[in-house]
């Protein structure tokens, strides 16, 4: 309890009555030796996040159909509080399993093509001003660093109709992702994207394209069925 009350900053009167709140809804449970572990209400919560982001039922159908279809993992993302997250996971047999890419995962977008499809549609002043608030972290030696090499990149996906990376944010790993729908409302953009081997993209890259592009018109349709009266 003292700990806990170090690193957040808090007296320890104030750091008993928080924990033995949260102990009380069960966030948090505590050991026989007195120390603290998450609680089952924590999973709960997750469940419910993953079901808000991903949004109408038809949407994880579709993605676990190209996810089936494909054997690759399938992954969708949007702006979550102006930060590219991913907001929808189906895992695929063929495709490496990446333990981070999970929904909420919210770093690396300049090393994934899910964020690089979302990163391309801002301005490059918007996309400068990203990139210095969140930074370009390397994750492997092929990441790119810096924001000269990034524009080419996305100009170079743009004209390919599919931003893509080969091992910059998992070595082995690449990912293909493309815009599923293009809205003027920054969190209102949605982006699929695929992970699978890196040797395999050289070889599928068209079709892989194609795919994708197919199963964003199904998810795009079944976003626009789910909002209400228009809206989100």
């Amino acid at each position: 309890m003292k700990q806990i009350a170090r690193r957040c900053e808090l007296t320890v009167a104030t750091t008993y009555h928080l924990v033995r709140t949260l102990a009380y809804e069960g966030y948090v449970i505590r050991r026989e030796d007195g120390t603290y572990i998450v609680g089952l209400e924590i999973a709960d919560r997750y469940r419910e996040l993953v079901a808000a982001f991903r949004g109408p039922p038809a949407v994880g159908d579709a993605l676990r159909r190209a996810a089936v279809d494909s054997g690759y993992s399938h992954y969708l993302g949007r702006f979550v509080g102006n930060k590219v997250a991913i907001t929808a996971v189906a895992e695929g047999p063929r495709s490496p399993y990446v333990e981070d890419l999970v929904p909420g995962f919210d770093e690396g977008a300049h090393a994934t093509a899910l964020g690089k499809a979302l990163l391309a549609t801002l301005t490059p002043d918007q996309r400068a001003r990203y990139l210095r608030d969140f930074g370009m972290r390397q994750f492997t030696a092929q990441t790119l660093t810096s924001v000269e090499q990034l524009e080419n990149d996305l100009a170079a996906g743009e004209r390919r109709g599919m931003q893509i990376e080969m091992g910059q944010f998992r070595q082995g790993v690449a990912c293909a992702g493309l815009i599923v729908t293009p809205d003027r409302d920054l969190e209102r953009r949605v982006v699929i994207a695929c992970a699978l081997p890196a040797a395999e993209l050289m070889t599928s890259a068209r079709v892989l394209r194609t795919r994708l592009q197919a199963t964003a018109r199904v998810v795009a349709e079944a976003l626009a069925a789910g909002e209400p009266n228009g809206t989100t």
